[in-house]
């Protein structure tokens, strides 16, 4: 490592100078330094410094005293800084860079925009208009925020006559309320929003109380929030929202009706070779329709490299960088090329005025080569992400983010649901994604500090799980799982680094992931393999204890096994089959489960054993029956059946609201069933609670809308998968045509 000297500045200057305050370009690239090597006592004489190149560094920081009064130009590209708010030294800066430090964010961008008011230049990209919107309009906004719930919650609470510890005490309440509860714009910049909010509350307070201005806005711990306005106008949210603007009449579809090739078969000979091509999909939209006679064929991944495409939302432009594509706010409309998605008014099933649920955003960001003619990628996993702050996360109304990651055809995408903004897409050119999971690492970010992190796990066609950090924007590693697609993947509720893989080679192995050391350095280990009769299609833990069972809908059955880790057989059998009724009213074993989800700690809903219903049934006095007989196979205590479409497709899977007690599920016409079972679920829990008589209807039904492009219509819509977030403020609904559709509770 090179330590600054006197000579080295000197030397290093452009072009070479004797005196110090001489230099007016100086390159310190390529010296490993580290902040501790920025002596701010030398740089002080660097007095008419105008342009300093400090990339290829190891800087985390930026002390807080460079002195340099004159800098016009930054570079600070491939470092690891952490933090930016030291910029703010630097008052006269016009350009500034510090692309490839992989812990800023899109937040940072916020921040040095506001601190820096001469800024015109980041990363490249001319920023004048997005950074007079926010030190502008978004402060004024924010600032309104702030007074009013001042005004509304706090105003009151401090006596005419106060004293310091009064004025201590509602200062600290005030500062944690309204970083909590002022909310503005995207989730995606919930923590500029939390740092100008504090910023502000404390100017505030300094004004109306006399009380002495904190001025250094070094930022608190991130933490994200979960409801937010958009910080865009709405012209602008529309523009970066790639919605449904392709031309329906060139897709090539089969329009056979119920029975031909097209369908998903539910047939077990059609099933086991539909598994191996197309895992969890039909024949439908993949080409010509096959028959179960043809041969399946093992897709063969390519051989050239891969890796993670950084690219932002699918823009009009055709943006390729994710960075220059979220900065470009003023950009030109674009309705006359890309067409406007027109809606018809959403009726429920008894034909009167939906008011329960608006659709907000339809869009097609999953196409393969961005082609907007792409009509045949289906779409099939969808999770919120959840909070940061791990205190709110138990508190499932505040649990996660109102961004949902989704996955279909070639890529991942993340998506703001509230401005249907595509925040961030990734793409493997080879890979054919069919499940997505997130999970929160506490990682080591240098110095033996340590940050949380949301990571997402993807995975899907070719048995490797891709592991994205996604703050930083970076696929930091794979794990090779299986030799066979994954059909889903989830992460247990109590070790953040234990992932559970279903695959078609009828196992499902659970994994630790290890954690990413700085240098995103990762170990993963295989801790279990279970065997399965046939392929696991959905996985789902127990919530009672989920470090002890795993419950799994299969392709001939529903299983359970035991994965204590304290046992010292790694490869396990099942442990117990589930039987059901089956259409001529005996009990079966042998029949498809393409959905499993728990409604609460115990209930469990499930589908399908036979067509027309969804089984609601205990897991626990299910399980009790084993203990009694000490049998592998035993019949579900049906507790009662939900009403739903009579389609023989498969893999329209259905989930669960377990803080509004809520199923939902889709069908094979675009439309939800969303089933209301508040008023069920006390007598269910009852010991001896017995059976609903008849079939509980839903509580309404989400029509799909009519979508227009170019005059046509959109049909043949088929609901792979609807999931709504913990406090039911949004659906996200996943297509077999290539449309997000994301529905707003009124």
């Amino acid at each position: 490592m090179s330590k600054i000297t006197t000579e080295l500045l000197l030397e290093r200057a452009v072009p070479r100078s004797t005196r110090l305050r001489k230099i007016e370009t100086l390159n310190l690239s390529k010296l490993q330094l580290k902040t501790g090597d920025l002596d701010p006592r030398l740089f002080s004489r660097l007095r008419h410094l105008q342009k300093l190149d400090l990339s290829d560094n190891l800087l985390d920081k930026f002390p807080s005293s460079l002195t340099l009064p004159d800098l016009r130009v930054l570079n600070c590209n491939n470092n690891k800084l952490e933090d930016v708010t030291a910029l703010k030294q630097f008052p006269l800066l016009e350009e500034l860079t510090y692309e490839n430090n992989v812990y800023l964010t899109l937040n940072d961008d916020y921040k040095v925009m506001f601190l820096l008011q001469n800024l015109r230049l980041l990363n490249g990209k001319d920023i004048t208009k997005l950074a007079n919107h926010v030190r502008r309009v978004n402060s004024r906004k924010l600032t309104s925020k702030v007074t009013a719930h001042w005004e509304k919650f706090f105003r009151d609470q401090l006596p005419e006559k106060y004293t310091a510890e009064q004025v201590k005490s509602i200062k600290k309440k005030f500062l944690k309320s309204v970083q909590t509860n002022v909310v503005y714009g995207p989730s995606s910049l919930s923590e500029f929003t939390r740092w100008r909010v504090k910023m502000i509350a404390e100017e505030f307070l300094a004004y109306s109380l006399g009380l002495e201005l904190n001025t250094d806005p070094e930022p608190e711990e991130k933490m994200d929030e979960s409801e937010e306005e958009s910080t865009e106008s709405p012209r602008e949210a529309a523009e970066d929202v790639n919605q449904v603007t392709v031309t329906p009449g060139k897709r090539k579809r089969n329009n056979s009706k119920a029975g031909s090739g097209n369908k998903r078969s539910k047939s077990k000979a059609n099933t086991k070779e539909e598994a191996v091509v197309n895992p969890r999909k039909s024949s439908r939209v993949q080409g010509e329709p096959r028959t179960s006679k043809e041969p399946a064929k093992e897709a063969t991944p390519e051989e050239a490299a891969e890796g993670t495409d950084k690219n932002g939302e699918q823009c009009p432009k055709g943006q390729s960088n994710r960075r220059s594509s979220q900065l470009t706010g003023e950009q030109k409309s674009q309705e006359q090329e890309n067409g406007v998605v027109s809606l018809t008014p959403v009726k429920n099933s008894k034909g009167k005025e939906d008011v329960s649920a608006e659709p907000l955003h339809f869009l097609q960001c999953h196409s393969k080569g961005n082609s907007r003619e792409d009509f045949k990628t289906q779409l099939w996993s969808c999770v919120f992400e959840p909070l940061l702050d791990c205190g709110a996360r138990k508190d499932p109304i505040v649990s996660s983010s109102r961004t949902v990651a989704t996955c279909g055809g070639e890529s991942v995408c993340l998506i703001d649901c509230e401005t249907g903004t595509v925040l961030k897409k990734y793409k493997v050119a080879t890979e054919e994604f069919f499940s997505v999971a997130w999970t929160t690492l506490t990682m080591v970010v240098g110095d033996s500090q340590k940050k949380c992190h949301n990571i997402l796990a993807a995975a899907g066609r070719r048995g490797i799980v891709k592991l994205i950090h996604v703050a930083a924007d970076f696929c930091y590693g794979e794990i090779k799982a299986h030799k066979k697609p994954i059909a889903t993947v989830c992460f247990s509720p109590t070790r953040e680094t234990h992932l559970f893989t279903a695959s078609y080679d009828k196992r499902i192995a659970l994994w630790d992931i290890g954690i990413p050391d700085c240098d995103y350095n990762f170990k993963a280990s295989q801790l279990l393999l279970l065997e399965a009769l046939s392929i696991p299609l959905r996985i789902e833990l127990v919530p009672t204890c989920p470090d002890q069972y795993l419950l799994a809908g299969c392709e001939s059955g529903c299983f359970a096994w035991n994965i204590k880790l304290d046992k010292e057989q790694k490869s396990r059998p099942f442990e117990v089959l589930f039987q059901f009724p089956d259409d001529d009213g005996g009990m079966t074993t042998s029949h498809r489960v393409d959905g499993v989800a728990f409604l609460n700690n115990d209930v469990v809903v499930s589908k399908s054993s036979k067509l027309g219903c969804i089984y609601l049934w205990s897991w626990s006095r299910s399980f009790d029956t084993k203990g009694k007989g000490c049998q592998r196979t035993v019949g579900a205590v049906i507790l009662a059946e939900l009403e739903w479409s009579t389609t023989d497709l498969s893999y329209l899977t259905l989930s669960t609201c377990p803080a509004k007690e809520y199923v939902f599920c889709g069908d094979e016409k675009g439309s939800v069933w969303m089933y209301n079972l508040s008023n069920y679920t006390t007598a269910w829990s009852s010991a001896k609670g017995k059976r609903s008589d008849k079939r509980i209807p839903p509580s309404q039904i989400l029509k799909w809308p009519e979508l227009q492009a170019n005059k046509e219509h959109l049909t043949e819509v088929l609901i792979n998968n609807v999931v709504s977030d913990p406090a039911f403020t949004y659906l996200v609904v996943l297509t077999s045509v290539n449309v997000t559709a994301i529905w707003k509770k009124s």
